[in-house]
C-alpha cells in the first residue's frame, strides 16, 4: 500500500520522500531516468520527470497499474467497464516495440516481405515481434530518448560518420518491456546502443542489453564526447552519484566514458546530437 501510494503521488505530480521508494523500485525508476531528485537541505525528495512516461512504464509492466491513472472506485469501475472484470488479468495489451529508418528497408513478417519506410514525422510499431526478422547485415541502433528516435534524419550524418555507412534499423524500448531485448537475442545482428552519456544511461545499457547480447552489443560513443561532456550537466551528475558512483565496466571504451563523466563531474543528454 505504501508503494502504491507513492506511485500515485508521483503520477499526481507530487514529490515523494526517498524513504517511501526504497530498494528495487527506486533503483529501477532512477535507472530508467524517470525521476528527478529535489533536495531540501539534507532531505532528498523525488518527482516524476514526465508523468505520462512514468504511467506508460508502469502500465506496460503490469496492466493492473491502470488503477493509478484514476482513484479508488472510479478506476476499478473503468476497468470493469472495459474488461468485464475489475480483477484485471495481468496481460499486456500492446506488446512489441517501435522501429524507424531514414531509407526503405525490406524485412520479413510472418515470412512475408514488408518494406519499412515511415515518412518523416512517423514511425512503425512492430506488435508481432516474434515473427519479425531482418537481414543479417542490418545494424540495429537502439535509441533511448524518443525525441532522438523520432528525429533520426537530423542525425544521419552522425551515425554514418561514427558507425559507417550501413543499413540502419532504429529501435526503441518504449513502451518499457523486455520485448525488444528478447527480439535482439533471437537475431544475430550487431546492436549499437545510443543513450544519454551519464552513469544511469550506461547502467541501463550494461544491465538491460550488454549482459544478454555480449560482444554483439556496443555503446555508441561519438568521437567528440569529451568536448561535449565538458559543457554538460553537473546537477545530473550529482543526482546520480550516490546510486551509480560505483559503476565500472570491463569494456575499455565504456570505462573510458565513465572515467570522463567522473573527471568532469558532468553528464550530456543525447538530444544535443540532433542537428537543428
Amino acid at each position: 500500500m505504501a508503494i502504491s501510494a507513492s506511485l500515485q503521488a508521483l503520477i499526481a505530480g507530487k514529490q515523494v520522500a526517498g524513504s517511501h521508494l526504497r530498494g528495487k523500485w527506486l533503483d529501477e525508476l532512477m535507472a530508467e531516468g524517470l525521476l528527478l531528485v529535489v533536495t531540501h537541505g539534507s532531505k532528498k525528495l523525488y518527482k516524476a520527470r514526465d508523468i505520462e512516461t512514468l504511467k506508460r512504464f508502469l502500465i506496460d509492466k503490469d496492466e493492473s497499474y491502470r488503477m493509478l491513472e484514476g482513484s479508488g472506485s472510479d478506476s476499478r469501475a473503468s476497468m470493469a467497464a472495459e474488461t468485464g472484470n475489475s480483477k484485471l488479468v495481468k496481460v499486456r495489451s500492446c506488446p512489441g516495440f517501435p522501429v524507424n529508418c531514414y531509407e526503405p528497408l525490406t524485412c520479413l513478417m510472418n515470412n512475408r516481405e514488408m518494406v519499412i519506410n515511415p515518412i518523416e514525422g512517423s514511425f512503425l510499431f512492430i506488435t508481432d515481434w516474434k515473427s519479425f526478422s531482418i537481414p543479417e547485415d542490418f545494424v540495429v541502433v537502439g535509441i533511448e530518448n524518443m525525441e532522438n528516435f523520432r528525429m533520426i534524419r537530423q542525425q544521419r550524418q552522425l551515425f554514418e560518420s561514427e558507425i559507417g555507412k550501413h543499413r540502419f534499423l532504429f529501435v526503441s524500448r518504449y513502451p518499457q518491456s523486455t520485448d525488444l531485448r528478447s527480439w535482439l537475442q533471437s537475431i544475430p545482428n550487431r546492436y549499437v546502443h545510443f543513450g544519454d552519456f551519464d552513469l544511469a544511461g550506461i547502467h541501463i545499457f550494461l544491465k538491460e542489453f550488454h549482459q544478454y547480447l555480449v560482444e554483439r552489443s556496443s555503446f555508441f560513443i561519438p568521437s567528440d564526447i569529451e568536448k561535449r561532456l565538458q559543457k554538460g550537466s553537473q546537477e545530473r551528475y550529482d543526482s546520480q552519484l550516490s546510486r551509480f558512483g560505483f559503476l565500472k565496466s570491463d569494456e575499455k571504451d565504456i570505462q573510458f566514458v565513465i572515467d570522463l563523466i567522473n573527471k568532469y563531474h558532468r553528464c550530456y543528454d543525447q538530444e544535443g546530437y540532433i542537428e537543428t
